[in-house]
């Protein structure tokens, strides 16, 4: 015992002050992360830090008394070690930048531009899947495997945030049916494609699919934090009853008012077609805007479908080209506007014209019948783990017959300012809040896609823009 107490003392008096100082610096912060966290037994690892930094007894730096090249190779993988755990950490509670794939959220946000997404400011979710690499979702790249071990999996936590989800928010979440996935089509995904193959008078669509893994590909399992993120605007809360109208969205019977850069897609007659200039004048992509001839009572018909906001509804139609009025694409009559939430409900809902929907709170109880149960069938099945049955027009939970239910946690209604080229809440429902992911603080850098790179591809005007100037002006 003397000796050992000897031993510590000669090592604590070879240590450097500025070594003192860098352990008191990293001792702080891994408090305070442990107070916010609210789990004392997390002090334990501070025993950690306290031989990495100060006692030693540990060989951790072992592999620089080897000779080269060992010494040099395990220095690089020390250095890489040390980067991905910091950066594990600052992903998981911090931020993370995020790419936006689709145009779904156009103009608010656009296609190519890196976010960095804030992840303090609804309380960041501690990760359920604790074992996975940082730097990718759920697949590594190149090697195509899981990025992710499935166990242990933990209970959902959020710590404390800055304040709650509001109205107008643009907010990352993990797709909430992203839970099974079939990985060679993951759009429409696979609850869709279950959806669709019932239609068309295939009766076990899920061993058609397993039956068909080259075209389906395999069919795989994804934990809550480990499924594809999302990014949409919020526009339903907890509580609150939700239905749209002829594209109007009413909150507890009352109209809100859209946001400046929401679009609809217009179908425009044209005599001749349009230049490639005058679309990306306007801001729309050339993907946005094809065109082709279609045949109306036996007339050739020339047009246009393309997403347009107000402001660039006004330009279109001043154009010389455009033939005729513009025309809402859920009115033309052209387009099939069905499966919508809840898949193969009876309601007749379309797109432009949905509910009413009482939108689930925490502790809120709900009268459950079997005419509104294809709503919430989802959220109390799978996102909050009960077991539910229906029998002879009675409602079981978890072995019991009831007709209410009392949810275990928020949920939110979230659609993209694209509408009629936004996959959201429309068409698979609710966000539940251990889905959350965090809400963008600002554009890191844009890239157009159609576009080189001596050609305007880098969008220098988007560089640290406000990722959601909308919330601002237009939803308070």
């Amino acid at each position: 015992m003397n000796s050992f107490i000897s031993d510590l003392r000669e090592r604590l008096k070879n240590i450097r002050p500025t070594r003192w100082v860098r352990f008191g610096i990293v001792s702080l912060i891994f408090f305070l992360w442990v107070i916010w966290m609210q789990n004392p037994w997390l002090l334990l690892l501070w025993l950690l830090l306290v031989d990495i930094y100060i006692t030693g007894y540990i060989p951790w730096t072992w592999w620089k008394k080897t000779k080269e090249p060992v010494r040099t190779v395990f220095s690089w993988l020390d250095a890489i070690i040390y980067a991905l755990i910091l950066v594990y950490f600052i992903f998981a509670f911090i931020g993370q930048n995020y790419k936006i794939p689709s145009s779904s959220l156009e103009k608010s946000l656009l296609v190519g531009d890196y976010l960095w997404v804030n992840k303090t400011i609804y309380g960041p979710r501690v990760p359920q899947t604790p074992l996975h690499f940082p730097l990718a979702q759920h697949t590594l790249p190149f090697v195509n495997t899981k990025s992710y071990i499935d166990e242990p999996q933990l209970k959902y936590h959020r710590l404390a945030g800055l304040r709650k989800i509001e109205r107008g928010d643009i907010v990352v979440f993990n797709y909430p049916n992203g839970d099974t996935v079939a990985t060679k089509i993951q759009n429409p995904d696979y609850y869709q494609i279950c959806y669709e193959l019932k239609r068309r008078g295939i009766e076990d669509p899920k061993a058609y699919i397993e039956a068909n893994k080259a075209m389906f590909g395999d069919i795989v399992v994804r934990p809550v934090d480990r499924r594809e993120n999302y990014v949409k605007r919020a526009v339903g809360l907890p509580g609150e009853y939700l239905r749209i109208k002829d594209d109007t969205i009413y909150i507890n019977g009352k109209p809100i008012e859209d946001a400046d850069n929401v679009q609809y897609n217009y179908v425009i007659p044209v005599k001749s077609p349009i230049a490639l200039e005058k679309w990306q004048s306007i801001g729309v992509r050339e993907e946005d805007h094809g065109n082709s001839p279609i045949s109306v009572d036996g007339i050739p018909y020339m047009f246009y479908d393309v997403p347009l906001t107000k402001e660039a509804k006004a330009i279109v139609e001043s154009w010389q080209e455009v033939d005729g009025k513009l025309i809402k694409e859920s009115k033309s009559g052209f387009y099939e506007l069905g499966g919508m939430f809840p898949l193969g409900n009876s309601y007749g809902w379309t797109r432009p014209d949905m509910g009413e929907i009482w939108i689930p709170k925490k502790g809120s109880t709900l009268r459950l019948t079997p005419y509104n149960l294809p709503v919430y069938e989802r959220a109390i099945r799978t996102y909050e783990g009960n077991d539910l049955q229906v029998k002879d027009g009675k409602i079981f939970i978890n072995g019991e017959e009831t007709d209410k239910y009392t949810f275990k946690m928020d949920y939110y209604w979230m659609q993209g300012d694209n509408r009629d080229r936004s996959a959201d809440s429309r068409y698979w429902g609710f966000v539940p809040e251990d889905h959350i992911v965090g809400s963008p603080m600002f554009i890191l850098v844009s890239f157009d896609e159609e576009k080189g790179i001596f050609d305007g591809k880098i969008r220098w005007d988007r560089i640290l823009r406000n990722a959601n100037p909308d919330k601002d002006t237009k939803w308070k």
